[in-house]
């Protein structure tokens, strides 16, 4: 099944490199619904990696980060 995948690429753990991974098929995007609730995670996943690549950059920033998309997932 096609999946939607987020990865923070320059992450120095693999397993915290992905942010977010959504299956979906293509009948998911018939419904208004579905594509209204895919873009919040969607968004949230991209500042993560973001947020987790520029910690890369700046070591200083790492304290910040303790894997923002997990404490998303685990509320949701």
């Amino acid at each position: 099944m096609p999946q939607i995948i987020v990865t923070a690429l320059a992450s120095r753990n693999p397993d915290e490199a992905v942010m977010w991974r959504e299956r979906v098929n293509r009948a998911d995007f018939e419904s208004e619904h579905f594509t209204s609730q895919l873009i919040e995670p969607l968004r949230w996943a991209v500042g993560d990696a973001w947020t987790v690549e520029r910690a890369i950059d700046d070591p200083a920033l790492s304290t910040e980060i303790d894997h923002p998309a997990a404490h998303r997932r685990a509320a949701a």
